[in-house]
């Protein structure tokens, strides 16, 4: 493993909010991203790609106007680290249920038009995922080891199911944005933001 002085966080945070710690199948897009096999049968996710990834798509979501980037999630876990993150950078948030039509038929009151879309789980925010290949919008994905990366134009390999993971991943990718624009630094992030805070379910 990478120094942990090198990472975004040190390795023990990532391990301690299972980020890591994958499903016990593993889809063969994935298997680039997957460090090991526990004896359990769970696949885990290599740290350091994660960690690297964060970085990259910190920076390619600076490279937009990120208030017409849009973060998505069906899954519980994810709703409010995603309303979470939207809110601390500026960009938009669709959580809970995705209403069938919002990036694809302008006629709705929910219709948008994001230059990116960022989605929790590939499989979990499907119809989100296929309107934005529809409109040929560019798809950050949140993905765990049996996920399908087809449609998916960036990958961040993580769990994407544990509350504490979810959690983790936002808070960090919120904190890089921020950080890329010049209007944080890692102390007065953690200051004004607790992490525990982003792992709530209310």
């Amino acid at each position: 493993m990478t120094e942990s002085s090198e990472l975004l966080i040190d390795l023990e945070t990532y391990e301690t909010h299972a980020v890591h710690i994958g499903t016990q199948q593993k889809s063969a897009d994935m298997s680039t991203f997957i460090q090991e096999v526990r004896s359990d049968g769970l696949y885990l996710l290599d740290l350091n790609i994660t960690d690297s990834r964060i970085r990259t798509i910190a920076s390619f979501i600076n490279r937009y106007n990120v208030a017409n980037v849009m973060v998505v999630s069906a899954r519980q876990y994810g709703q409010r680290p995603a309303r979470k993150f939207s809110e601390a950078v500026g960009a938009k948030s669709a959580v809970g249920r995705f209403i069938p039509g919002s990036l694809t038929n302008p006629a709705l009151r929910s219709y948008i038009e994001p230059d990116i879309l960022m989605v929790t789980d590939p499989a979990a925010d499907q119809q989100a995922l296929s309107e934005a290949v529809d409109s040929g919008i560019p798809i950050i994905a949140i993905c765990d080891a049996n996920n399908n990366l087809r449609n998916v134009d960036l990958v961040l390999p993580a769990n994407n199911k544990g509350r504490r993971s979810l959690a983790l991943i936002f808070w960090l990718l919120s904190r890089e944005v921020l950080k890329l624009r010049g209007e944080t630094t890692d102390e007065a992030w953690a200051e004004a933001n607790d992490l525990e805070d982003w792992e709530s379910t209310f």
